[in-house]
C-alpha cells in the first residue's frame, strides 16, 4: 500500500472516528463486530442508531487491533521457533483481517453519505422543475395579457376598478416571475455545490475499495507465508537458525582473532598492525580509522610506534594525587584525587595491576595567577583520564566480551572510537576531536583539532592505498 493510499484511509478513520463514541453495553461488540452481525443489526435499527453502531465497532477495532499488533511485538521478541513464526503470521492475518472490517464499515458509512447526497440532489431538481413550471404559467398568462390591446382591456372592464385590477394583475405577474427567477438560481447553485460533494464523496468511496482491495491482498499473501511455514518441520526451521547462528559465531570468532593479535601492552606498535586495529575500530563504531589513527597519533605515538608513550609517571600519594616520574623523582599533581584516583583504582584492581607502579601521564605545568591548574593521570595509549575511561568502560567491555584495559592497544583503539562516536566523530571529526581533548571547543581543544584533522587526512590516503592493493579491507 503506497503512503498516499495509506494516508488517504487513516485520514478516512480519523473522520468517521471523530468523536469516537464509547462501546455501547448492549451490545456483544466481539460477536456484533468480528461476524459482521452489524450490517444484519444496522436492518433493524434507525439511521441514526446504525451510524453509532458503525462508530462502536469501528472504536473496538481500532483497539483490537493495537493490542493485536502488541501482541505481534512480543512473539517476535521470543525465541525464534516455527510455532511462534506461525503465530505471528496468524496474528497479523487477523490484524489485516481487522483492517478489512474497517475498510468495509467506513465504505458502508459513505455509501450512505452517497444516498442521502443524491437525495438531496434529486429533491433539489425535482424544487427546480416545479420552480420552471410556475414561470412557464406566469410567461403564458403575461403574454396572454400583454397581446390585449388598451381597448380590449377597457371595454373588457365592467368598472374603472376592475381596469386598475388587471393593470395591477400584470404587474404582480412580474414580480412574481423575477423572484421565482431569482429562486431558481439559487436552487441552481445548490444543485451545482451537491453534485461536487457527491463527486468528492464518491472518490473517498472508490479510494476505500481500493484500499481494501489491497488490504484483502496483502491478507491472501500473508497466508500463503503462513502455509510455506506450516510445511516446514521444527527441525528444519531449528536447522536454518543454527546455521545462521554458526555464521555469525565463525564471523565473530574471525574479528576477535584479528583483534587479540594485537593484544599487546606496552612499547607501542608500528602502522601496518595500527592501521588494522584502526579499520577494525572503525568496523565496530562507525568512526573513520583515519581520525582514530590520528587520535593516537596525538596521544601517544612515539619512535615510530602507536601507544609507545603511555605516560611517564606513577601516582603514589593516592590522597593527594601526587607521585613520581618512572625514574623516582617527585611529581606533583599526577591525578585528581577526587574526581580520577577512585576510578582509576577500581581499574588498576580490576586488571590486577599495581596502582602505585602503573604508568600514567605527568601533569603539564599550567599557571594562572600563580596558582596551578589541570592534572595529569591519563591512562594507555588513548591517554584516557579515569572519569572518561568511566563512560566509555561498558561500551568498550560490551564489544569486546571481556574486561577493558586501557593500558592494551587494542582496547585502547576500541576505547578511542567508541569516545569519538559519542562526540559526533561519524558526522563532525573536528568537534569530536575537539572535546577528545577538552571537553568542549575552546582555544585549546580547537588547536589540537586542527592537528588531528589536518594529520588525518594524510591518514585517509595511506589506508587508500592499502585498500587498493588488498593489504586492508
Amino acid at each position: 500500500m503506497n503512503c498516499l493510499k495509506k494516508k488517504t484511509f487513516f485520514l478516512f478513520l480519523i473522520f468517521l472516528l471523530s468523536p469516537i463514541s464509547q462501546i455501547i453495553a448492549a451490545y456483544d461488540m466481539t460477536a456484533m463486530c468480528d461476524s459482521g452481525k452489524w450490517e444484519t443489526e444496522c436492518t433493524k435499527i434507525s439511521k441514526e442508531e446504525c451510524e453509532k453502531l458503525c462508530n462502536d465497532c469501528l472504536a473496538y477495532l481500532n483497539e483490537k487491533g493495537k493490542k493485536v499488533q502488541a501482541e505481534i511485538n512480543d512473539t517476535g521478541s521470543k525465541k525464534k521457533t516455527l510455532q511462534n513464526q506461525v503465530s505471528s503470521l496468524s496474528k497479523k492475518i487477523k490484524n489485516l483481517e481487522n483492517q478489512i472490517s474497517q475498510s468495509k464499515i467506513a465504505i458502508r458509512v459513505f455509501g450512505d453519505q452517497i444516498d442521502d447526497t443524491m437525495k438531496s440532489i434529486d429533491e433539489t431538481t425535482v424544487s427546480i422543475s416545479g420552480q420552471q413550471q410556475e414561470i412557464s404559467e406566469i410567461l403564458r398568462a403575461a403574454k396572454e395579457e400583454d397581446e390585449k390591446s388598451f381597448f380590449e382591456i377597457l371595454v373588457s372592464s365592467n368598472t374603472l376598478a376592475d381596469f386598475f385590477d388587471n393593470m395591477l394583475y400584470l404587474e404582480t405577474l412580474g414580480q412574481k416571475n423575477k423572484d421565482i427567477l431569482e429562486n431558481l438560481e439559487s436552487l441552481n447553485t445548490t444543485l451545482v455545490g451537491k453534485k461536487t460533494t457527491l463527486e468528492e464523496q464518491t472518490d473517498q468511496l472508490k479510494n476505500l475499495v481500493i484500499v481494501q482491495g489491497e488490504q484483502k491482498a496483502e491478507t491472501d499473501e500473508t497466508k500463503k507465508d503462513r502455509e510455506y511455514y506450516l510445511g516446514l518441520t521444527e527441525k528444519e526451521y531449528q536447522a536454518k537458525l543454527a546455521e545462521k547462528k554458526d555464521l555469525d559465531k565463525k564471523a565473530a570468532k574471525i574479528s576477535s582473532a584479528l583483534f587479540e593479535l594485537a593484544d599487546t601492552e606496552g612499547g607501542g606498535i608500528a602502522f601496518g598492525e595500527a592501521a588494522k586495529l584502526a579499520k577494525f575500530a572503525e568496523n565496530m563504531t562507525g568512526v573513520k580509522a583515519a581520525l582514530i589513527l590520528a587520535i593516537i597519533h596525538q596521544e601517544s605515538y612515539r619512535n615510530g610506534l602507536y601507544g609507545g608513550n603511555v605516560g611517564q609517571c606513577y601516582l603514589t600519594d593516592f590522597d593527594t594525587g601526587n607521585g613520581t616520574s618512572l625514574a623516582g623523582a617527585y611529581k606533583p599533581r599526577v591525578m585528581n584525587p577526587t574526581r580520577d584516583v577512585p576510578v582509576f583504582l577500581d581499574v588498576v584492581k580490576a586488571l590486577g595491576k599495581d596502582p602505585k607502579k602503573t604508568p600514567v601521564s605527568c601533569w603539564i605545568p599550567m599557571y594562572t595567577k600563580g596558582s596551578p591548574y589541570g592534572w595529569g593521570g591519563a591512562m594507555g595509549p588513548a591517554q584516557f583520564i579515569a572519569a572518561t575511561w568511566k563512560s566509555v568502560r561498558s561500551d568498550v567491555e560490551s564489544i569486546l566480551g571481556k574486561a577493558a584495559n586501557p593500558w592494551a592497544i587494542k582496547d585502547a583503539f576500541l576505547a578511542s572510537a567508541v569516545l569519538l562516536k559519542k562526540n559526533g566523530g561519524i558526522a563532525d571529526p573536528y568537534t569530536a576531536a575537539c572535546r577528545y581533548y577538552a571537553g568542549q571547543c575552546n582555544v585549546a581543544g580547537k588547536g589540537y583539532a586542527n592537528s588531528v584533522t589536518a594529520r588525518m587526512k594524510t591518514y585517509q590516503q595511506d589506508l587508500d592505498i592499502l585498500v587498493e592493493a588488498g593489504i586492508l579491507k
